[in-house]
């Protein structure tokens, strides 16, 4: 018997130790909302709808097909179900096979469709006058990474001297533009040009790509056996501590927490979410748009026992009741716990829709209702100007917040027993405790302010 099961690990090891998988992570925006994409190649016999080569959506924003190990080289296109429909280049023309060679390893192919023929090309950008690129290559210190930011400023910005609330969006590759969208764009300059000309106050938006490969990595704080994550805190640390310090020195913009949003959908959603929480003081306006929280429930509701005051916040959750059979319960239960923290019923809507998919078509749709409700109670036209009493906030990833202080404030550090343990340099902004202090209660004391800290 025991042989028996070595020599099977052994044929199904060595049958999957090959195989191909084929990812596409960017359609035309053009592709109808419910087409179905099939492989037609050289190992189906060129079947233009072969049930059994159908790219299957993954979840995050992309679709795959896995082809098991063979030899030799595979020549294969893409279609919605007919040659008629069949891809294309990028002017809508025909496109050549394309071809991958099994190596006898594991391979991932990460592709784009370029266009239809059937549809024609895409090359047009859709986006507004007013939006623009702000940088193709953003660095990221705390990711060594770079990322493209796009940038939305209102019809006004440029003939008059207000200053404007900011939403910092995520997957800003599919907030303007059909060009770069991955499955259509949200439209959110048109529609928020059409809320302007309406009489709408005006507001800045910050979009920042999503980083294709590393999306699920840097949109969860935690850790999913499966599908990654783990990096959530250095991207919201990026978002938090580099790009809206640089966005508020170079624009006009409402520093104020409350006038600051972060928004997303899926699990954009999920890093969103975190991001209100985590920084309270820098961001008050939640938008929650069909959420992944499944990704990392257990650990965002966890999270969320600890105590901190979410009293100012504001979120907008909406989704489709049928996107997936936890949805509804599970956005009921994040909404739940923020609201265990303070966040009122009045500063609360969840909107679950009969219609809603987990599409960006359906994002569009609801865009322009969840930002006029997140900002309907905010004087945006009315400056104040108020003295930043010195505060130190505990955040609940343990990280220190400090505001209205002079910089490189001398803090000292006790044990509850009363032992001094060291003395700190902390600035405004967020402030790591050092690595190598025990869990435990400390009492961190300044001239002004004494406040306990807690370890884990």
């Amino acid at each position: 018997m025991k042989k028996f099961l070595l020599l099977f690990i052994s044929i199904f090891s060595f049958t999957f130790y090959g195989q191909v998988t084929l990812r596409i992570t960017s359609i035309p925006g053009n592709t109808p909302s419910e087409a179905t994409i099939y492989l037609a190649g050289s190992v189906n016999g060129w079947n233009p709808v072969d049930n059994n080569s159908i790219m299957q959506p993954d979840g995050f924003g992309a679709y795959q097909l896995v082809i098991p190990e063979g030899t030799g080289t595979v020549e294969y296109k893409f279609t919605r179900g007919s040659w008629a429909t069949v891809e294309g280049n990028a002017s809508g023309g025909f496109l050549p096979n394309r071809t991958f060679s099994f190596t006898g390893s594991p391979q991932t192919l990460t592709l784009t469709i370029q266009s239809w023929e059937d549809l024609g090309g895409v090359n047009n950008s859709t986006a507004a006058a007013n939006v623009q690129i702000l940088s193709s290559n953003f660095y990221m210190p705390q990711l060594d990474r770079n990322r493209r930011i796009w940038l939305y400023l209102p019809p006004d910005y440029q003939t008059s001297t207000k200053n404007y609330p900011v939403l910092y969006m995520k997957d800003g590759q599919n907030l303007f533009d059909n060009l770069t969208s991955f499955a259509g764009e949200w439209e959110v300059d048109e529609t928020l040009n059409t809320l302007f000309n309406q009489g709408d106050y005006g507001a800045i938006v910050v979009g920042i790509d999503n980083g294709l490969g590393e999306r699920q990595n840097e949109y969860s704080p935690w850790v999913n056996a499966q599908y990654g994550g783990g990096q959530g805190d250095e991207y919201m640390e990026f978002i938090a501590e580099t790009l809206k310090p640089y966005i508020d020195e170079n624009f006009r913009t409402r520093t104020e927490p409350q006038f600051n949003a972060l928004i997303g959908s899926s699990l954009g959603g999920l890093i969103a979410t975190y991001g209100v929480c985590e920084y309270p003081n820098l961001f008050r306006k939640l938008g929650s748009f069909s959420p992944a929280y499944w990704f990392a429930l257990d650990d965002l509701n966890s999270y969320l026992n600890s105590p901190i005051d979410l009293s100012n916040h504001r979120s907008y959750f909406v989704a489709g009741q049928n996107e997936s059979s936890t949805m509804v319960t599970n956005t009921n239960t994040i909404k739940n716990a923020m609201q265990n923290n303070g966040m009122s019923s009045d500063n609360t809507l969840t909107k679950f829709d009969s219609y809603g998919t987990h599409t960006e078509s359906y994002w569009r749709g609801e865009f322009g209702a969840a930002y006029q409700w997140l900002f309907m109670d905010e004087n945006l036209s009315v400056e104040t100007i108020s003295t930043i009493k010195p505060t130190i906030i505990q955040t609940l990833s343990g990280k220190l917040w400090l505001e209205g202080f002079e910089d490189n404030t001398t803090f000292e550090l006790f044990a509850v027993t009363g032992q001094k343990v060291t003395a700190l340099q902390l600035e405004n902004g967020m402030n790591s405790l050092p690595d190598n202090l025990k869990s435990g209660i400390y009492i961190l004391k300044s001239e002004i302010n004494t406040i306990k800290v807690i370890l884990n």
